[in-house]
């Protein structure tokens, strides 16, 4: 699997020919630039234009499965499971309205990706926390209306998560982030190239992706 970050809560994951996106930029975005790449599963988690822009990863006759609420799912092979939360997400400052959002697990090239999308609390439904660890956390720790660096960092302690990958933070959170986990020398990647053996043994290693 190839993850790659592409601003706000937008995350790339490819394996062969297969590419999933969770959270794409919408055009209506304000904040961030819209996703620009072709997806065949789409997962949204809260239907705001930062993160609503399915429509940005299709090309041509290739319009991606889109994703967008609790259940159940298997597409092409992937499984994946959607738990209803909640946020506050919002970057004007003024304090955000309650929203629905949308924790994705998914297997998929053999690694657990648990996606916590816009969230805003740390209590997880109880059905996740009976889940096994993950072998890949994506959280934001940016604030506004999201878990802050101190909250997701507790989270990921929580959860057990085997590779924690920060979304929604500017450079000021992300050194809070690092420093609540223990780990100030990180510095950002343009990829992370993992196998299901890569994560054998780890626990909560961060990982910084370059948008």
């Amino acid at each position: 699997m190839i993850l790659t970050y592409h601003e706000g809560g937008c995350i790339r994951a490819s394996a062969g020919d297969t590419t999933l996106v969770f959270g794409p930029v919408s055009k209506q975005s304000k904040n961030f630039k819209p996703t620009s790449f072709g997806a065949d599963v789409a997962f949204i988690s809260v239907n705001h234009p930062d993160m609503n822009g399915a429509e940005e990863a299709g090309r041509g006759e290739k319009q991606p499965f889109i994703i967008a609420g609790p259940g159940e799912y298997e597409v092409n092979g992937i499984i994946a499971a959607g738990f209803s939360s909640r946020s506050k997400y919002d970057l004007s400052g003024q304090g955000g309205r309650d929203r629905i959002n949308t924790i994705y697990a998914v297997d998929f090239d053999g690694l657990s990706v648990l996606y916590l999308g816009a969230e805003s609390e740390s209590d997880m439904p109880k059905e996740l926390l009976e889940m096994d660890a993950p072998d890949i956390l994506i959280t934001p720790i940016g604030g506004s209306g999201v878990l802050s660096a101190a909250d997701a960092q507790k989270l990921a302690v929580k959860l057990e998560a085997k590779i924690v990958i920060p979304i929604f933070f500017d450079a000021k959170t992300l050194k809070t982030f690092l420093k609540e986990a223990g780990s100030e020398g990180v510095k950002p990647v343009d990829k992370l190239t993992l196998k299901s053996k890569d994560v054998a043994g780890k626990e909560n290693e961060v990982v910084v992706l370059s948008a």
